[in-house]
């Protein structure tokens, strides 16, 4: 395998893309792989180890390459750089694409939470002008293929998670316009060139409620992209792989809801693929 963290920017070393990539072998049938970049949550205050190494190995022990992005948080996670370090990020794996034998056509973002609201933002707002003129190619380079979102921010209303929204927005101030708040409402930007998704949430989540995975659906439902969504009944929110390995407290250890890895691999490949 080839393990490596690369900084996607000279000035600042701490946004990297770490890759785990099969190695070719003659040995091997060196299909074009697929690819997964894994977006951690952590309401742009930090990327969760938890949703980042766990879900990237998940992903290559299903024959796809995967790889982690750690964006821009903190004081850093102003208005659209969290979006730029994810456009910059699946244009650095489309541009070393024949080198690591990955289908360039088969490139997927997988986010969690906050990472979950920039997977989606990605998967939505690729078009916007400011990537282009800060990357210097064509948006549709940037496009991802399709999109998983794991309990995903979503709405910046009153069921979204304030604390993301008010950190994109570099205010705490609890009272933004509108226009301010609709800016970071993905729902409100899903358009018929919306890449299509696999939605995971739970019906039990306080922490983003459930209804922001409706929201995004009934979005992509109105523009006849397609999705797949599943509500689990049980569960708090930052269940990760609901496994032993990512879970903080046995309560967080569900096998039913650890399911959900296994549809997505098979969404990818019988669905999003096929």
């Amino acid at each position: 395998m080839i393990y490596e963290k690369i900084s996607l920017y000279p000035e600042r070393p701490h946004i990297t893309l770490t890759t785990y990539v099969s190695e070719i072998s003659p040995e091997l049938r060196n299909f074009k792989k697929k690819a997964v970049l894994v977006l951690p949550g952590g309401g742009y205050w930090i990327t969760s180890d938890r949703e980042a190494e766990p879900v990237a190995k998940a992903f290559f022990a299903a024959g796809m390459n995967a790889f982690i992005l750690r964006y821009s948080v903190k004081e850093e996670a102003v208005g659209y750089a969290p979006l730029l370090d994810a456009a910059a990020a699946i244009k650095y794996i489309r541009d070393h694409a024949e080198e690591w034998n990955i289908d360039e056509n088969q490139i997927i973002v997988c986010g969690f939470s906050a990472g979950g609201h920039l997977a989606a933002s990605i998967g939505v707002l690729w078009r916007l002008d400011i990537i282009s003129k800060t990357l210097g190619c064509k948006n549709s380079y940037i496009k991802p293929d399709g999109m998983i979102l794991g309990y995903p921010v979503i709405t910046s209303g009153p069921k979204g998670h304030q604390g993301s929204i008010l950190k994109l927005a570099d205010t705490e101030d609890k009272t933004l316009s509108q226009e301010e708040l609709d800016r970071f409402s993905v729902e409100k930007h899903v358009d018929y060139d919306t890449c299509p998704a696999f939605i995971w949430h739970t019906a039990e989540d306080e922490g983003v409620p459930v209804e922001n995975a409706l929201y995004m659906c009934e979005a992509l439902a109105a523009h006849k992209i397609p999705f797949e969504l599943h509500v689990f009944p049980y569960g708090e929110h930052g269940l990760s792989l609901a496994t032993e390995e990512t879970a903080p407290k046995d309560e967080m250890i569900m096998p039913y809801v650890a399911r959900w890895i296994d549809m997505a691999i098979k969404w990818i490949n019988e669905i999003l693929f096929k």
